[in-house]
């Protein structure tokens, strides 16, 4: 018996109780664990998924979105309202508020934090869009109708501003970058999805900086004023892993868990999956974070596979994946094109449906479709296998993606 093996005996902890976490547990028990699995989370509801808070949830059409599992079926051990604050790798003990949890085998299922804008922390009507408890703190709000000042036109604000303008309100997204998305897209595929905004109804100011934020008005760096009944502040995340510092886990330049490709931590017995954590990719020759929910979602399958072996059994290296509804559209995107040597259309964006395709040395990489869930769906098949492609037909919006390959 190795050393893995007989601490797994002893049981799996897993922090966080969110889409990760929960997977973990779920697929520990799916391959045939037996073992004690306690699964840890800080905030006080049953286990829910994300993607819906800033949709059904908002806007009132579900009251919550707890995952569908059977924890006491599964003879999972959820520790709900229990938040954990460090880690004692050499008594392999956890610390939290309500005492010390021992693990055989950990699992770091943290997630991501959003970032707040400095000097807003207590003022009243500025608020973030992570938690349930976010979300309903919103909803009367939107329920209102009041002008609302989005800040950040990224994914999340674009999500929220959506919302907001089906709820009826008057909505303006602040943006400190010169355009949409200027941290996640190249510049010529962003401009034509920066038109949504007015299209929706909805003001788009960039190239400005928030200065500060009264009660009921948002100040902006060149002087400006926006009235503002409520302030949502949605300008990304990052993981949620402060409390590891000092711990022994390594931790990335950007917060997340250095793990290795089979999701261990610098420690050994203890991994790291989902938001938390980032991983080497060997299909794109570098390391990623990825925070979205197929990643969360697929992760735990490889982390499992691999507490279960008790040895490296199954590297993880996807195709990322995330998908955004956002002013009537669904915009999907595979793939991670940083390092991309081509970019080629799919269609007019200037109409509702197109796609943009990332090639690197002949072969897809990355693809964003907007409307075009097929394209998506053949274009994922064809980065993992990494045939190579005729840019002509990639170029042809009527001969489908998957006819392309050369």
């Amino acid at each position: 018996m190795n050393e893995q093996t007989e601490q797994t005996e002893n049981g799996v902890v897993i922090v966080g109780a969110g889409m990760a976490g929960v997977q973990t547990a779920v697929a520990l028990r799916e391959r045939g664990f037996t073992g004690p699995v306690t699964l840890l989370g800080a905030e006080p509801h049953q286990p829910y998924d994300r993607p819906p808070l800033s949709k059904a949830v908002l806007l009132g059409k579900a009251e919550d979105s707890a995952f569908d599992v059977d924890f006491e079926a599964l003879d999972i051990e959820l520790r709900l309202g229990t938040e954990v604050t460090g880690l004692r790798a050499a008594a392999r003990e956890l610390d939290t508020e309500v005492g010390p949890v021992p693990y055989g085998v950990l699992v770091l299922a943290t997630g991501a934090q959003p970032l707040t804008l400095p000097g807003t922390g207590g003022v009243p009507g500025v608020h973030l869009l992570r938690t349930l408890d976010d979300a309903e703190r919103l909803r009367p709000v939107l329920a209102a109708a009041p002008s609302i000042v989005v800040v950040g036109a990224g994914w999340i604000g674009a999500e929220f501003a959506t919302a907001a303008r089906e709820a009826g309100c008057e909505v303006t997204v602040v943006e400190a970058a010169d355009r949409v998305l200027a941290g996640a897209l190249p510049a010529e595929v962003a401009e034509p999805m920066a038109r949504w905004y007015a299209e929706a109804g909805a003001e788009l100011v960039t190239g400005a900086k928030v200065a500060g934020i009264d009660e009921g008005r948002v100040l902006l760096g060149d002087g400006r004023t926006l009235p503002a009944g409520a302030v949502v502040v949605g300008i990304g995340a990052r993981p949620a892993t402060g409390w590891l510092a000092g711990t022994g886990v390594e931790l990335g330049p950007d917060g997340s868990v250095t793990a290795d490709a089979y999701l261990r931590t610098s420690l050994p017995g203890v991994y790291a999956v989902g938001d938390c954590a980032s991983f080497p990719s060997a299909r794109y020759g570098s390391r990623l974070l990825v925070h979205h929910w197929d990643n969360a979602l697929q992760g735990p399958r490889a982390v499992a596979a691999n507490i279960l072996a008790g040895e490296p059994a199954e590297a993880y290296d996807p195709v990322p994946y995330f998908w955004s509804e956002q002013f009537g559209r669904f915009v999907q995107y595979a793939g991670h094109h940083g390092g991309a040597d081509t970019l080629l259309w799919r269609g007019d964006p200037g109409e509702r449906a197109w796609s943009v395709c990332w090639l690197k040395d002949g072969a897809l990489v990355a693809l964003l479709a907007v409307g075009r869930p097929r394209d998506l769906a053949q274009g994922r098949k064809l980065i993992e296998t990494g045939a190579p492609l005729d840019p002509a037909k990639v170029r042809d919006p009527a001969t489908p993606l998957k006819s392309a390959a050369a």
